[in-house]
């Protein structure tokens, strides 16, 4: 897995914005999260959570990526509900750039 090579990092005071991101998943956000999902989506290719789509509005599921050229890993974990699978890709994120586990 390759390194986060960003210059902002995740701060104490970015905990404040996981329950903006919780309650709008999908929505239009505060410029202090949009900052903070642009450094979780600007994460390298390699080993970097993603949601993919089985079934249009009714089923995704957790996938990894494993590099460029490479595919994708589906790891098995369905949702019935997008909000439920960002949330899930979120905490996964939170967890890779700071240690902590959200619940």
């Amino acid at each position: 897995m390759g390194t986060i090579l960003n210059v902002y990092k995740v701060t104490d005071e970015d905990r404040r914005l996981v329950e903006e991101f919780r309650g709008n998943p999908n929505g239009h956000h505060s410029k202090d999260l949009q900052r903070l999902l642009n450094l979780f989506r600007g994460e390298d290719i390699e080993g970097k959570y993603i949601v993919l789509c089985n079934k249009p509005y009714k089923e995704w599921e957790l996938g990894q990526t494993t590099g460029i050229g490479k595919p994708m890993k589906r790891l098995g974990i369905k949702y019935t509900n997008l909000n439920d699978a960002e949330w899930d890709v979120f905490k996964r994120r939170w967890k890779r750039h700071t240690g902590a586990t959200l619940k």
